[in-house]
């Protein structure tokens, strides 16, 4: 799964996106591999250290979620990057989050949940960014936004609906990520 949170708190001055990608197994939820993209290089060597960690322990998503990490504002946030990609994670595979990846996605119904200011800059052919009671119930909808998060509480809301939806992983960002073929983001693991 992806996840794009910032580097340290978003109040504090020159918070910087991390690209994180996780990788678990999903029948016990043991961590196995993670990549991680940023312009903070401070701030990507402490996640990945974790991680790597982790991996060494034979840790899970469920202690990647419960993981102490330092709290400084400048440096991360009350529930860091690491904390935030355990408890997607487990979300995931509790089924309170079903996500999809954008080389599978399929002919479902595509929703992007921007704003329409992000929409000026980028879209998707065949995606429609519409209110909740437009939303279709004969078909899978697949959900998007930026880099996850907002997609993230679509989906949840559309889930306790009783709607057939999925997450697209990572959002936009994956997607960019895909389509410019990033250097090793798919090809090796820590």
């Amino acid at each position: 799964m992806y996840l794009y949170p910032n580097s340290h708190a978003g109040y504090y001055p020159g918070a910087k996106m991390i690209g994180l990608k996780l990788l678990f197994r999903k029948s016990n939820g043991k961590v196995l591999g993670a990549q991680a993209l940023s312009e903070d290089g401070p701030g990507i060597d402490k996640r990945i250290s974790a991680l790597a960690m982790a991996i060494q322990m034979g840790a899970t998503i469920d202690d990647l979620a419960e993981a102490e990490l330092c709290y400084a504002p400048q440096f991360g946030s009350a529930k860091d990057p690491v904390n935030f990609a355990g408890m997607v994670a487990r979300d995931s595979l509790d089924g309170d989050m079903p996500i999809a990846h954008w080389e599978a996605a399929q002919d479902g119904f595509l929703l992007d949940v921007r704003e329409p200011a992000e929409l000026a800059l980028e879209s998707v052919p065949g995606a429609v960014n519409i209110p909740l009671g437009e939303l279709p119930r004969d078909r899978e909808i697949e959900v998007i936004c930026r880099f996850g998060q907002r997609a993230y509480y679509a989906t949840r809301i559309l889930l306790q609906n009783g709607f057939n939806v999925r997450n697209l992983s990572g959002g936009m960002l994956s997607r960019a990520m895909l389509l410019t073929d990033a250097p090793g983001f798919e090809k090796e693991l820590v």
